[in-house]
């Protein structure tokens, strides 16, 4: 049997181990001003982006889900909901790279260079993606 946990210590422990700038509204206003100076990121435009990013792309999981799981029929009406979804994770992903100040091709065009070093022969190989070469992330 799995020992229980005390889940006010749990939540002490929680506490401890999360960053001041996580804990602490005065914490998290001082980093912000530290990257605003050190850098060239549109800092709300990426935190909103990462946000939009995460609750987009969870709404259109849950489309999937609701398909595979639960019996929702991936019918045109639900397939056009998936395309807003995918068009709303679109948008905030062009907001990524504008606070970034990519280039959205460039962005692209790395991925297919990583892809093809991944896989030098061109196709999908389980081993090459269970089993990375150093800085491939």
């Amino acid at each position: 049997m799995t020992e229980q946990v005390n889940l006010q210590a749990y939540q002490s422990f929680v506490e401890e181990v999360t960053s001041p700038e996580t804990n602490q509204l005065s914490e998290f206003s001082k980093r912000v001003d530290v990257l605003d100076e050190t850098t060239e990121v549109n800092l709300p435009l990426i935190l909103n982006s990462a946000l939009g990013l995460s609750a987009e792309a969870g709404e259109f999981t849950e489309i999937v889900k609701k398909c595979v799981f639960q019996g929702k029929p991936l019918d045109a009406d639900t397939i056009f909901h998936a395309k807003r979804e995918l068009g709303d994770v679109i948008w905030y992903w062009m907001n990524a790279c504008r606070s970034l100040n990519l280039d959205p091709n460039d962005v692209i065009a790395e991925n297919v260079t990583k892809l093809k070093k991944r896989y030098p022969g061109g196709a999908f190989d389980v081993y090459q993606s269970e089993n990375r070469k150093d800085n491939d992330i």
